[in-house]
């Protein structure tokens, strides 16, 4: 009776274990198929290249297609809802940029950025700073704001448009500054140069991918971060000058929808680790003014939730609002 009863017993596991094994070689390893990186964004940006970047790099290392697919609209809205509601099977993969965590005090949205989607890991970063014409007089960001101070309603900066990181990081110059400097906003990086080169702004926050190509036709006063540039090493941090949230960098990251398989989500920030140590990538990044991102999941997940934490702040004290 016994050896019946082990005889049943070992035939019900060897089943369960055939039952396993076939599930597992019907379900095909990932990738399988084709990737979609989506970029909310129109072609052409510094988006746009990293994400073409990225795509060229993983096709190459999983032998699937990796195509981009950009869709522009309200702010990238349209885009990131897209992913938020994709099939959470790894085939669709958000390009996201800092404004994701930006948005949420300033519109309602279809979805929440830090629970709708997985993070994998930054791709690079973007240090911004305040700049001043060449021409200028002012030397130090000390010599700017006792001007301001000394001739009320006659400064501006330029940003690129309201509820953009140059439109924060101004409004919370102006708020811990008690300064009164009007935000002049434009769409997208070379007519903000242009109006400053031109003289038409007195002052302006630009991230390090548009300055770069003119860093020697403007001063920099001040860098966000919490450190110096190489690339302008005699500038201070707004730390060093005794202001405080200006440590968020910008940065361009990869993400999933919220509910796709860790083991996937893993497999994409694994490969990413690799393609961001490559020596190709590291100076098309470079090349871009931008630093080399990457971390782990829960690293870049820790980040959005102290950089969305910091910028609401910000957007609620300084009452920055998208339609004034």
């Amino acid at each position: 009776m016994k050896m019946k009863l082990t005889r049943r017993l070992l035939g019900a596991w060897a089943l369960s274990l055939l039952g396993l094994t076939c599930a597992q070689a019907q379900t095909p390893a990932f990738p399988s198929q084709q990737i979609k990186l989506i970029v909310p964004y129109p072609a052409g940006g510094a988006t746009d290249i990293l994400a073409r970047m990225m795509g060229q790099k993983f096709s190459e290392a999983w032998n699937v297609p990796v195509v981009v697919e950009n869709k522009p609209g309200a702010g990238g809205t349209i885009g990131n809802n897209l992913v938020a509601r994709a099939n959470p099977d790894g085939y669709t993969v958000l390009v996201a940029i800092t404004a994701i965590i930006q948005q949420p005090p300033l519109m309602n949205l279809p979805y929440d950025p830090l629970k709708d989607f997985a993070p994998i890991t930054q791709i690079a970063q973007s240090p911004s700073m305040f700049v001043v014409p060449l021409n200028s007089p002012y030397q130090t960001l000390k010599d700017y704001i006792a001007a301001v101070k000394a001739q009320p309603a006659t400064f501006n900066y330029g940003t690129y448009g309201a509820g953009t990181s140059s439109h924060i990081q101004g409004s919370l110059l102006n708020l811990q500054a008690g300064l009164d400097q009007v935000m002049v906003p434009f769409q997208g990086s070379a007519p903000l140069m242009n109006n400053l080169l031109g003289g038409q702004l007195k002052s302006a926050f630009v991230d390090s991918a548009s300055a770069r190509a003119h860093i020697k036709s403007f001063r920099a006063l001040a860098v966000t971060g919490t450190q110096r540039l190489p690339l302008l090493p005699d500038v201070p941090t707004f730390k060093e000058l005794g202001f405080h949230s200006f440590d968020p960098y910008g940065w361009f990251g990869l993400m999933l929808p919220a509910a796709t398989p860790a083991h996937i989500v893993q497999k994409f920030s694994d490969e990413a680790m690799k393609i961001l140590r490559m020596p190709d990538v590291v100076a098309k990044v470079e090349g871009l003014g931008l630093w080399v991102g990457g971390g782990k999941p829960d690293e870049f997940a820790q980040i959005l939730r102290n950089d969305a934490a910091i910028y609401a702040k910000i957007i609620r004290e300084a009452n920055i609002k998208l339609n004034p």
